[in-house]
């Protein structure tokens, strides 16, 4: 169960879900999304002497610029596996320091506020609540939870198979991508082959549907 008490503990696993104020579709187009991402992998490490704007700005102005956190003197987190939707993000995230996801989603949610705000020329928050997180106990459970992220694009009608969705980390999985230019650390972890992960998500598809009608029938407002 989603709990905002749930306690972050080093090098513990967790599943953080935020949703949009009264279900305000952020996530709608392919610049927001792409922000959002590079969003989470910049503040991933600390410290940051430049903000992301102010780095993106110096990289277009320096295309030799040094790339996002290759000069990294530390970890708050490490991003295991991720999926935008059109009202809600979902985050699989491994705390590497104290206090490392609270402060690093701080600083995510800040900063793209602040960034959507300018774009879109409004004021106030863009999020629900405080984020929520549910600790990850096993990896059968981080398996399985990669799965269902994933698929939350397909499960909601977004498209027809998760590797049309493109803001979501599963491309990664299906190349092994986990290297300097993807942003998730799964290598040790997420222990299966592309092509065995493409089959292990691919014939959860139909059920996940299912469940996810029944569940919209149910909590209109918490649908996946």
């Amino acid at each position: 169960m989603t709990n905002y008490r749930t306690p972050l503990i080093n090098d513990f696993y967790y599943h953080i879900i935020n949703r949009s104020i009264a279900k305000y579709k952020i996530f709608s187009k392919k610049q927001v999304c792409e922000r959002f991402i590079k969003t989470i992998d910049y503040y991933q490490t600390y410290p940051q002497t430049l903000s992301l704007s102010k780095y993106l700005e110096n990289k277009h102005e320096n295309p030799i610029e040094p790339n996002i956190n290759s000069n990294q003197q530390g970890k708050l987190v490490e991003i295991i596996a991720y999926c935008l939707m059109p009202t809600h993000f979902h985050l699989i995230l491994k705390q590497k320091i104290n206090n490392g996801i609270s402060n690093y989603m701080s600083i995510v949610e800040n900063s793209f506020t602040k960034y959507f705000n300018i774009l879109n020329k409004r004021k106030g928050t863009l999020w629900e609540d405080n984020f929520n997180r549910i600790l990850i106990k096993s990896d059968e459970q981080l398996l399985h939870l990669t799965r269902y992220i994933h698929l939350n694009p397909v499960s909601s009608g977004l498209v027809a198979m998760p590797e049309y969705w493109d803001f979501s980390s599963y491309k990664e999985y299906l190349t092994r991508k986990n290297n300097k230019s993807g942003i998730c650390n799964f290598r040790g972890i997420i222990n299966i082959k592309p092509a065995d992960y493409m089959k292990f998500v691919d014939e959860r598809i139909e059920e996940q549907k299912q469940l996810s009608i029944i569940k919209s029938q149910n909590d209109r407002n918490y649908s996946s």
